[in-house]
């Protein structure tokens, strides 16, 4: 009876597979399909009929007319012309910037909130989750504007610093990059204390006691030991953070400067006041392939590392 149990074959539960199959159609119907609306209009031509795009099969000629120009001129302004040198290479690399630097901001000022909590008493803990998770409860909006009122030149920061005689004339913060990577590491900062909260959360402590008792200093036993086995939520929060500010509009739209054109502003320009949705959906498409190409590479390296790890 033990024997024939044990050389049955396992056969996957209904609940496993339904379990498996709700984030795979999740992602089909949100992203993959979206995705490929997008692809393919980022091939077409305008049209100047009802179809505001023109077929991508010529039925006269019978061949597949692909508009590449709406790719190589993100890169090139003239066919001719020098390589990356164009406005919409210049907004990649600006908005990749400040998503870096938005990124480490938030891990430098969410890593010690995430650490409080993970180490308070449990029964003070949800107050404390509450108490991050409490900016969402108000509008996007309505946030941002906010710190316009807190930067602006006769905004509240610069009265407090003028009342109590740290400055003799305003502070021009609105409308730099200052006010917009403020605005961005104050959004996005929830976004990067949950996981770490998560993974230290579950931290063995005792590993600390061990380090102490090994005679490393406080400092030492924090950098070789928690840092180390945070490593998932550090990772999470940076991509979780960094991804959503790549491509982010209202904050630089409202906080940033003309000299803060990141690439979200370029493709609502290109799509709304161009008219141009080739483009706008071909600045897209390059867009995604930059954060997911570099995703992909890197969790396949990691996952080959771990497999040989455990081998």
């Amino acid at each position: 009876m033990t024997g024939s149990t044990a050389s049955a074959p396992t056969v996957p539960l209904p609940g496993r597979r339904f379990v498996i199959a709700v984030p795979f159609a999740w992602l089909t119907v949100f992203f993959l399909l979206p995705f490929l609306i997008l692809l393919y209009i980022s091939f077409v031509d305008m049209g100047d009929g009802i179809d505001p795009f023109r077929p991508l099969w010529d039925e006269a000629a019978g061949v597949l007319r692909l508009k590449y120009e709406n790719y190589w001129t993100i890169f090139k302004t003239e066919w001719d012309g020098p390589l990356f040198r164009t406005l919409y290479v210049e907004a990649y690399v600006r908005s990749v910037a400040y998503a870096g630097i938005t990124a480490t901001l938030c891990l430098l000022i969410g890593y010690p909130f995430a650490y409080f909590i993970a180490r308070s008493p449990a029964s003070v803990r949800p107050a404390l989750l509450l108490m991050v998770m409490l900016p969402f409860w108000t509008s996007f909006l309505l946030r941002v504007y906010a710190w316009k009122g807190i930067l602006a030149d006769a905004g509240i920061l610069n009265r407090l610093l003028m009342a109590v005689g740290f400055i003799d004339e305003p502070l021009h913060l609105l409308y730099t990059n200052v006010s917009m990577l403020v605005g961005m590491t104050y959004v996005y900062l929830p976004f990067m204390v949950l996981p770490l909260y998560a993974t230290l959360v579950k931290l063995d402590w005792r590993l600390l006691e061990a380090a102490y008792d090994l005679g490393a200093t406080p400092w030492k036993a924090f950098w070789l030991v928690t840092v180390p086995l945070s490593k998932a939520g550090i990772i999470a929060g940076f991509m979780l953070v960094f991804i959503p500010s790549v491509g982010e509009f209202v904050i630089p739209s409202l906080l940033g400067g003309p000299e803060n054109l990141m690439i979200g502003r370029v493709v609502w320009d290109e799509m709304f006041t161009a008219n141009n949705w080739p483009r706008a959906a071909a600045l897209a498409v390059v867009m995604i392939g930059l954060i997911v190409v570099p995703l992909a590479i890197y969790y396949r390296y990691s996952g080959e590392r771990a497999a040989a790890a455990q081998h």
